[in-house]
């Protein structure tokens, strides 16, 4: 066996930090990667969310009232942000998502809650995620249990004792049984489409390049945008087809209800596949190679995993986190699809992701093309 020779062994190892240095992309995702796992395993992700926004709709503005709405917020785990004035605006706030909670404060609670009958206290719950809603709900029945005991004092004090001076009744809209399958199986159409159409079609212009084709490509009386438009058409079929697989599986195997239009779903996802597919299509005009491509495709997709409210509740990150995530069209797909497929949303339910998503296409296009543009020079 022949000696393992120092200086030849150095040679190569000053050959590969070179190499490194030269490729600077490489050597960057590299190092960012695990600072980008660090900082959103470390800070943004939260299992226990908090200040939850809820919503109350007061029918008795008694001091029982008060003190119910002050134990609430209290507890750090609701957040009063609306105040309601009619069931059908509570409905109405759960539907299109501003708030995780509706609170009922029915008509008489007060006199109810003297007279020892246990008035009901409704509490209707977004339950199409439901990691964000179980520790919420087990505090609010511990605030109904003991929220009123300074109050009750002098003759009332026999109300603190069993039952409980309320009775806690709870509503968990859109997912009643809290099955978990409701809420990932339609959040994967879209965790699918980012990692697929992302990354295809970061490699599509990259692959040209790197087996010598794209001269020829550059050669054809072809302007930018119709480049970038017959490399991204393809995958817009790839990735209906994708969906179509995933909501037969979702229906067929995993007994997913499908309240909403699919019709509306499937208009809706032309623009989450053509916002990824400009993503990728930006990714391959700054990378050199596939594996960079690779490399920024990962590095777009380890986000939109953990900041969209796939994997863990999108309210119980922090604000910064949120900001983050806001600007992700996989955030505002998964509300989409969600919302269509378990809330039956319509259009006017929905509108504000769909302009979410309309911006982000837009930007990114033109990111893109002026990219591809200074590749013709």
């Amino acid at each position: 066996m022949a000696r393992i020779s120092a200086g030849r062994l150095m040679a190569v190892m000053v050959k590969e930090f070179i190499q490194m240095r030269r490729d600077r992309l490489t050597f960057a995702m590299m190092v960012g990667v695990p600072i980008l796992q660090l900082i959103l395993f470390g800070f943004a992700i939260n299992s226990d969310p908090k200040a939850l926004p809820t919503a109350v709709l007061v029918a008795d503005s008694s001091p029982f009232a008060r003190t119910l709405v002050a134990a609430m917020e209290n507890s750090r785990y609701f957040a009063i942000t609306r105040v309601a004035t009619s069931e059908a605006e509570v409905d109405r706030l759960l539907a299109e998502g501003e708030v995780q909670f509706a609170v009922t404060i029915p008509t008489g609670f007060a006199r109810d809650l003297h007279r020892g009958t246990r008035p009901v206290l409704l509490v209707e719950a977004d339950a199409t995620d439901p990691a964000a809603t179980s520790n919420a709900l087990s505090a609010l029945s511990t605030i109904a249990r003991q929220a009123f005991n300074p109050d009750l004092t002098g003759p009332l004090a026999d109300l603190r004792a069993d039952p409980d001076p309320v009775e806690l009744r709870i509503h968990r809209r859109y997912n009643p049984e809290g099955i978990t399958q409701y809420n990932v199986v339609p959040g994967l159409m879209g965790v699918v489409l980012t990692m697929t159409m992302v990354m295809m079609t970061a490699l599509a212009v990259t692959r040209e390049r790197e087996r010598g084709t794209m001269e020829n490509l550059l050669a054809m009386p072809v302007r930018p945008f119709e480049v970038m438009l017959g490399k991204i058409v393809p995958f817009v079929a790839v990735g209906y087809v994708q969906v179509l697989l995933i909501v037969v599986a979702a229906r067929l195997l995993f007994d997913v209800p499908i309240v909403g239009s699919l019709g509306l779903l499937s208009a809706v996802l032309i623009l989450f596949i053509a916002a990824n597919l400009a993503v990728g299509f930006t990714f391959s005009t700054l990378a050199r190679n596939q594996l960079q491509a690779m490399q920024m495709s990962f590095f777009f997709f380890l986000p939109s995993m953990l900041l969209s409210g796939f994997m863990f509740p999108f309210r119980g990150m922090p604000g910064w986190a949120q900001a983050v995530g806001e600007l992700l069209p996989l955030t505002h797909f998964l509300r989409i699809v969600r919302g269509i497929l378990l809330k039956g949303n319509g259009l006017a339910e929905i509108a504000a992701e769909v302009l979410a998503l309309l911006l982000f296409l837009t930007v990114v296009t033109v990111v893109a093309l002026r990219r591809y543009r200074q590749t013709l020079d």
